[in-house]
Parts: structure tokens; C-alpha cells; sequence
């Protein structure tokens, strides 16, 4: 990788991951045309930096929207729905676990195992498969059309137990199925339910706080064995860190753009803007496909 690799990487992971067009598509897409493979160690550990780089942003930016709305309900009536915001992105994001476990295990099991004759498939298989990279991508473009086309239910002020966890199910179909907008998931179906927007905003990105370690945990568990099996050496270590901080600091810079960005089109009612890129990428990610991208 040169440094020119890197910082396109970066800023494509920093605006994509926030905003609700699927970091993954673009990061796919981009290694493709740059020839890189995104399965060697260097790639990886980039890949790990890039994801702590926008988790960086998320906390730079949210914080402290966060803090005055937890200020805000302790003096709130007790009747108040959000009262509780941090127990139930708890509660959201172990309906996420158990789903996404779920869909792992049954895709692995009665998809995979079966399609390639392996026994210990796995879902990673699937991560470069652009025909259902396009699928997804069409399908949360439909979500992020639909939250604002269909009629739209009363705004309410706050989340229930219900809603919740209906938000981390549909957050959990980010993690097997690349191409499905981890936040064009969840603040769709919470502007569907009556959420108000800055308070289904606020929730999403508190629950990618929650997801994100577990997934630079599984990164970092792939980086520390090479294809072979043995463990990577302190000097090959030593090599990535550069790389890794430059991408850190371009992803976080980016990623505090994409945020202002997506929150200004929220409250501007253009969030279905974002639903139609989504479908334009699909179709781009299709052709793609069948030119031998």
C-alpha cells in the first residue's frame, strides 16, 4: 500500500461507515480497483484503525448530545420513555447478538456447509460476494425510502423496551450481510415507529459504540495469525503502525464530516436521499459483477 492507498481508504471508511450507504460496499469496491487484497495482515490491521477512527468520531460527536440528555431526564417526569436510554441500547444491542448469532450459525450451517461441501464454513465467505452485496444495498435503499415516504406516525419523544430491541434486530442484519446500512437500518425503522429523529439519530450511533469493539476484537484476532497459522513477528507488527495511525487519523477527521452531514439532512427532511444512492450503488455494484470487477 503507498500513502496515497491508505488515505483513500480512510476517508471512504470515515464517510461511509456514518453515513447510511454502507462502508462495506465502497471499501470493497475501491480495494477491487486498487488492486489490493484485503486479506493480507497490513489490510487488516488498516482496517482495524480505520474502525477506531470513526468510533473516535461517534464519541467526539455524541458525547455530548449524550451527556445533556441524560441531564435532561433526571429531571424529567419518571413516566418519560427515554428515560432509560442506556439500559435499553442494552437491551437493543443483545437483540442484536442473539440475532446476528443466529444468522450466522444458520448461514454457515444450512447455507454454506452445504453450497461448498465445507463443514466449517464460514459467513466471511460471503463479505466479497457482490450480487448480494447489490441485494443488500437495495434492500436498506427501499428502508430509507419507505421511512419517509410512508405515512408517518405521530413523533413521540422517547423509546420503549419494544422498539428497541425491533432496532437491534434490524441492526443485525449489518453483520452477515454486507451492503445493509448499519445506520440506514436503524434510524429508518425508528423514524417508521414514531421516534423523533434527533432521538432515533442520538440511539443508533449509541448502539455502534456498543458494536464496534466486538468487531475490531474479531479484526485483531484475524491480524495476530497469518494464512499459515503463525503468529505475526513484532517487526511485522512494528510495520503496520504507521499506516494504521495515518488511516486513524483521516477516518476520524472524515467520519466527524460525514456525521454533520447526515444530521444536517435529517433535520432538512433529505433523508431519502440516502435511499436512493444506495439503490444507484446497487446497480453499480451489479454491473460491476458482471463486467468481472
Amino acid at each position: 500500500m503507498t500513502l496515497l492507498h491508505i488515505v483513500v481508504l480512510a476517508g471512504i471508511q470515515g464517510l461511509t461507515e456514518l453515513l447510511p450507504v454502507s462502508s462495506s460496499a465502497h471499501v470493497i469496491l475501491a480495494e477491487r480497483l486498487m488492486g489490493l487484497d484485503p486479506t493480507t495482515p497490513a489490510m487488516t490491521f488498516l482496517l482495524v484503525m480505520l474502525h477506531t477512527g470513526t468510533m473516535l468520531a461517534v464519541l467526539v460527536y455524541f458525547a455530548p448530545r449524550w451527556w445533556a440528555r441524560w441531564q435532561a431526564t433526571q429531571v424529567a417526569p419518571t413516566g418519560r420513555a427515554d428515560r432509560n436510554f442506556l439500559g435499553l441500547t442494552v437491551a437493543a444491542t443483545a437483540c442484536t447478538g442473539v440475532v446476528g448469532l443466529a444468522l450466522k450459525v444458520g448461514i454457515e450451517r444450512l447455507l454454506l456447509a452445504r453450497r461448498v461441501g465445507q463443514p466449517r464454513a464460514e459467513v466471511e465467505q460471503l463479505f466479497g460476494n457482490l450480487p448480494l452485496i447489490a441485494i443488500a444495498l437495495l434492500a436498506v435503499g427501499l428502508l430509507i425510502i419507505a421511512a419517509e415516504a410512508l405515512p408517518q406516525r405521530p413523533r413521540q419523544s422517547g423509546l420503549t423496551l419494544r422498539r428497541a430491541s425491533l432496532i437491534g434486530v434490524v441492526q443485525a442484519l449489518a453483520l452477515p450481510f454486507r451492503g445493509f446500512s448499519r445506520s440506514g437500518g436503524t434510524i429508518s425503522l425508528a423514524l417508521m415507529l414514531g421516534i423523533e429523529r434527533h432521538l432515533a439519530e442520538d440511539f443508533s450511533f449509541a448502539l455502534a459504540i456498543w458494536l464496534t469493539p466486538p468487531v475490531v476484537g474479531l479484526e485483531l484476532h484475524r491480524l495476530l495469525r497469518t494464512a499459515e497459522g503463525q503468529a505475526l513477528t513484532a517487526g511485522q507488527l512494528a510495520a503496520l503502525v504507521w499506516p494504521g495511525l495515518v488511516g486513524l487519523g483521516v477516518s476520524l477527521l472524515a467520519g466527524l464530516i460525514a456525521l454533520r452531514w447526515l444530521s444536517a439532512w435529517l433535520d432538512a427532511g433529505r433523508w431519502r436521499y440516502f435511499g436512493y444512492y444506495c439503490m444507484a450503488l446497487a446497480t453499480v455494484v451489479w454491473v460491476g459483477h458482471h463486467l468481472g470487477l
